[in-house]
């Protein structure tokens, strides 16, 4: 029960952090791309959320317990204020465009880009739900073991991968192009965050590095 009254307070405080880092930068509350942008996200995050808070909170705290401060490696809190911060930045600057008028999206774009936004939310979400230490922060737990099925049958860092479909979907459905552009930094954080982490879990998690022999591609199925 704590914490689900936890996720129901957080949940309308990340939603005013992403009412202004949209709508701030937009310069106008008339953007239908903007609020259907936080609708997505709001129900794709606290749905799952409050499922995961009923059925297995201590899943969810693990999910919650994330940032910089969260990290017990430097490099690890290093790459998290990067990762956040392309991610505010893509917001901002896809904002800007709008406001601007730098690209010219269509609306069946923006509905396609809500929909990657949805997708990549809920395989992340999904990922926690089927793999129970599957944590926000890098740390391998008493107990932990390896898990081999479902998502990560496929790819070795199924949440990260729900993150850069999130990350393709953002521009899109704030109606910009010039915001992909933050993919590059996304991508290249992404792949350090995973190289790092993979060295933890080869030293500490038994039976990792036999498992990535079975399971090739770390970030996205068949690519790398």
């Amino acid at each position: 029960m704590k914490t689900l009254v936890q996720t129901l307070i957080s949940a309308p405080l990340g939603l005013i952090v992403f009412g202004l880092l949209v709508f701030w930068p937009a310069g106008t509350f008339d953007y239908w791309q903007g609020w259907a942008f936080i609708a997505v996200f709001a129900v794709a995050t606290l749905v799952p959320s409050v499922y995961l808070a009923v059925r297995n909170p201590a899943a969810l705290q693990r999910r919650m317990h994330a940032g910089p401060w969260s990290e017990t490696r430097t490099v690890q809190k290093v790459i998290s204020v990067v990762a956040f911060g392309s991610l505010a930045a893509m917001i901002v600057v896809s904002a800007l465009d709008h406001r601007f008028g730098w690209s010219s999206v269509p609306a069946a774009v923006s509905v396609v880009g809500n929909v990657l936004v949805a997708l990549g939310l809920s395989i992340a979400m999904l990922v926690v739900i089927q793999n129970a230490y599957a944590a926000a922060n890098i740390t391998v737990e008493s107990g932990q073991k390896v898990t081999t099925t479902g998502f990560y049958a496929l790819v070795r860092h199924p949440m990260y991968f729900g993150n850069v479909i999130m990350m393709i979907g953002i521009p899109l459905a704030l109606g910009s192009y010039w915001g992909l552009l933050f993919l590059i930094p996304g991508l290249l954080v992404l792949a350090l965050r995973i190289r790092d982490e993979e060295d933890l879990l080869r030293q500490e998690l038994g039976g990792y590095d036999e498992y990535t022999q079975k399971v090739r591609s770390r970030l996205v199925p068949y690519v790398w």
